[in-house]
């Protein structure tokens, strides 16, 4: 008997020193004819809890499906200790997560939005539902996160951005947004509608929970400025922090701590009684 309760200690301990669960799944996008690489990550010992929150994590420029295990060093021990289960999707090369017309390498508003949210909800125990879905990312993948829970706020509950480029017009030679949208100076209202910062009044009347963050020494850090002045003269409510760092991991692994809290706590206030 007394062996038997070690050794089911042991096991425990064991788990507990491996972490989070980590899967890497091939998702086949309908809406582009290919399979996307993406990590799940999710807790190695679960609560009573048959269903849990998901939180999508969206890379940068460049970035890839796998940079969140790789760069975060806490990240299987905050899935672990919030008990939810975070999404990692690859991006591609400079998708920005817009949906181009008629390039059906670039639709990965679909995908993620779409796609991937049905395919988690299918294969992992992850709640279906708004209020219990969140969405956040780097760089580009802040401005991608921004753009599609605006966009689908039947589909996220809530939405962070860590050092987002929220503000694509000044930026008209830069990360491949000319390929996608097409140049600038020929194309000013494409990129008005594709640019967080005049997409605004899609918040309108909604309760949307959305966490800003952006480094001091950033490149983005004035048009983060920007966008927590215009949502602060809108009245849109909002948490905007903004801490000493640059367009880095070190920053991104900061921040999520804050950020992982953020939407923990917006889960609990969305359980019903």
């Amino acid at each position: 008997m007394k062996l038997s309760y070690m050794l089911v200690c042991f096991l425990l301990l064991c788990q507990q020193l491996l972490g989070a669960q980590v899967d890497t799944v091939d998702v086949f996008s309908n809406s582009m004819q290919k399979s996307i690489k993406t990590v799940v990550v999710q807790p190695t010992i679960k609560t009573a809890k048959d269903k849990m929150p998901t939180l999508y994590l969206l890379h940068g420029f460049g970035g890839k499906y796998h940079d969140y295990v790789q760069r975060v060093m806490r990240l299987q021990e905050m899935v672990d200790h919030y008990q939810m289960i975070v999404v990692c999707p690859d991006g591609g090369h400079g998708s920005w997560y817009w949906d181009i017309e008629g390039d059906t390498n670039f639709q990965y508003e679909t995908f993620v939005s779409k796609e991937l949210v049905q395919y988690i909800t299918e294969h992992y125990p992850a709640q279906n539902d708004a209020r219990y879905r969140a969405i956040t990312g780097f760089s580009m993948g802040g401005h991608g996160a921004l753009y599609l829970a605006l966009r689908h706020q039947d589909v996220y509950g809530a939405v962070g951005s860590i050092a987002g480029g929220v503000d694509i017009r000044p930026f008209p030679n830069n990360w491949d947004m000319a390929k996608r949208l097409g140049n600038y100076a020929e194309n000013p209202e494409r990129w008005k509608t594709h640019t967080i910062m005049e997409m605004l009044h899609l918040v309108g009347g909604t309760s949307l929970p959305i966490y800003i963050d952006c480094g001091r020494d950033d490149f983005f850090y004035g048009v983060n400025q920007r966008l927590h002045e215009k949502m602060t003269d809108l009245n849109i409510p909002h948490h905007y922090q903004s801490m000493p760092g640059r367009h880095d991991w070190a920053y991104v692994n900061k921040s999520l701590d804050f950020q992982f809290a953020f939407f923990n706590q917006v889960f609990l206030d969305g359980e019903v009684q």
